[in-house]
């Protein structure tokens, strides 16, 4: 029987293998229970830039993810954004905390959605066009 956690990462794995705009990935999961598990991986873009994920997720009555992080840098390795759920201190104002977006510094940070890696592998074809 499959685990849950498993059949997430092959989900992750078929929304990286879908995107046109990669040239090369490196996907690792590490399994604690039938439904908890850390993801990670590394994505290479054409261009040369790079999408840095990480997620903590449990799958036993819905995909929940405790704790999630989409970096993506350019070829010169600046930041261009990055979705987390990390509480920052001091505490910002606001919506959807603990959701955010940074966009092109750590400064510069604004409210988000809890996106997908399938979303933001969409977000950065869309840049790349």
């Amino acid at each position: 029987m499959i685990k849950l956690i498993e059949g997430y990462c092959q989900q992750l794995r078929q929304a990286i293998e879908s995107c046109n705009a990669i040239v090369n990935f490196q996907l690792y999961s590490e399994y604690r229970t039938d439904f908890e598990g850390f993801v990670k991986g590394e994505i290479t873009f054409k261009d040369g830039s790079l999408l840095y994920f990480r997620e903590f997720v449990d799958t036993e009555r819905m995909v929940d993810r405790k704790m999630y992080s989409y970096q993506y840098m350019n070829a010169s390795n600046c930041l261009i954004f990055r979705y987390d759920n990390a509480d920052h201190k001091p505490r910002l104002n606001l919506p959807n905390l603990p959701h955010h977006k940074h966009q092109e510094s750590e400064e510069n940070i604004i409210s988000s959605s809890a996106p997908t890696l399938a979303e933001v592998l969409q977000e950065i074809e869309a840049l790349l066009v």
